[in-house]
């Protein structure tokens, strides 16, 4: 309906990605009579679009090369001009600069979200981004964050004020995730898995922020320390990337390659996260993984490096273990003891399940949201 708000998403891309996860969890559960949406991608789109259950939702892919030039703002303030919305919503570092168009639409407010920062600024400290952060702030109207530690992140060092950020933690649609009954086996090449095997998985776009080449050494570590479980353990990688050739090579010059399935992009992830008994997540930075929860809500023990909002997410030595990245034999070693210890494995993931229904969930998530846009229209 033509008077129901509008709500214009500008990101970098629109691709298998969490934020982009995120981003079709909002709009899909968003109550049409509430907002509508549109989605402005400064690059392009994949097939990830196919997720969104209103195919009429516009998607407009504006190709744009790396950098930001001023005609991608005069592009970008014609387009946003031409769509109407009530609200302009932009997502990390690479669309804040559309903050810029937004601010000389009359009547439009705006939304920033931070979910998280990439390889080449982990830690949020870069100058030249930092300065650009504060110079375009006072056009954002509220900040959203996916992490307490992206809140305090954005109050300290970024000194932007609290009463402008809200921290919203991502949902898991648990009708989806949950723990199986048994493991479908067929899933994997033939013969790659049986009932005795021990699985360790990731989930994740191969990319150097994920870091899955460490897991990869520390899992060639592992079948070292315990050869003896040569023939039970394996590793499942579950995602596509830029990294990908490098990582297939990587197996092979470790030569783990029967013990190892490159599984690609998939959409029933939720099925071969039940294949596994352990999850990893070796990532160099996060904000808040979708992976971890939807992990945690198979019942899944989790060790993740202790990055970002990860912490917030798993408790060491409750539900699974923090490790420091980059450090293979820490992390090949925690693995050695979930091997022995199936006890403490199942434990750990039992406490993972119950955290995660306890505290995530998407119609929270989306109703705070909504929220947030309600108080800025002053609904």
């Amino acid at each position: 309906m033509k008077d129901t708000p509008l709500v214009v998403h500008v990101i970098f891309s629109l691709e298998a990605g969490g934020m982009e996860n995120g981003l079709v969890n909002l709009i899909n559960r968003t109550p049409s009579d509430r907002y509508r949406h549109a989605i402005v991608c400064l690059k392009g789109a994949s097939d990830f679009v196919n997720r969104l259950e209103d195919k009429d939702i516009p998607i407009i892919c504006l190709h744009s090369g790396d950098g930001h030039s001023f005609s991608l703002y005069g592009k970008l303030w014609k387009i946003l001009r031409g769509l109407s919305p009530a609200i302009v919503h932009t997502r990390n570092l690479a669309t804040l600069e559309a903050q810029v168009p937004a601010w000389f639409l009359p009547g439009v407010k705006t939304v920033h979200g931070e979910h998280g920062r990439d390889v080449f600024d982990l830690e949020g400290r870069n100058r030249k981004y930092n300065m650009l952060r504060r110079l375009i702030q006072p056009l954002v109207g509220r900040y959203i964050t996916v992490s307490q530690d992206l809140e305090r992140w954005l109050h300290q060092i970024i000194g932007v004020s609290k009463t402008k950020i809200h921290q919203i933690y991502n949902g898991v649609d648990q009708g989806k995730f949950y723990p199986a009954s048994g493991k479908e086996l067929t899933l994997a090449p033939d013969g790659f898995l049986t009932n005795e095997s021990l699985v360790i998985g990731t989930v994740g776009r191969l990319a150097a922020v994920k870091d899955q080449a460490s897991l990869v050494s520390a899992f060639a570590q592992l079948l070292q320390l315990i050869p003896e479980y040569r023939d039970r353990l394996r590793l499942i990688v579950v995602g596509d990337g830029p990294l990908q050739a490098d990582l297939e090579q990587q197996v092979r010059d470790l030569d783990i390659q029967d013990s190892v399935w490159m599984a690609g992009n998939s959409n029933d992830v939720q099925e071969l996260l039940r294949l596994f008994d352990l999850f990893v997540l070796p990532s160099l930075g996060e904000g808040i993984s979708n992976t971890i929860l939807e992990a945690m809500a198979v019942g899944l023990t989790v060790v993740a490096t202790d990055v970002g909002g990860n912490p917030e997410l798993v408790e060491d030595g409750v539900n699974g273990r923090l490790v420091p990245t980059g450090d293979t034999k820490v992390l090949a070693s925690v693995m050695e003891q979930f091997v022995w210890q199936s006890e403490l494995l199942q434990g750990m993931g039992r406490h993972s399940l119950e955290k995660v229904r306890k505290q995530f969930n998407w119609e929270h998530t989306v109703a705070e949201y909504l929220a947030v846009y309600d108080e800025l229209l002053g609904k």
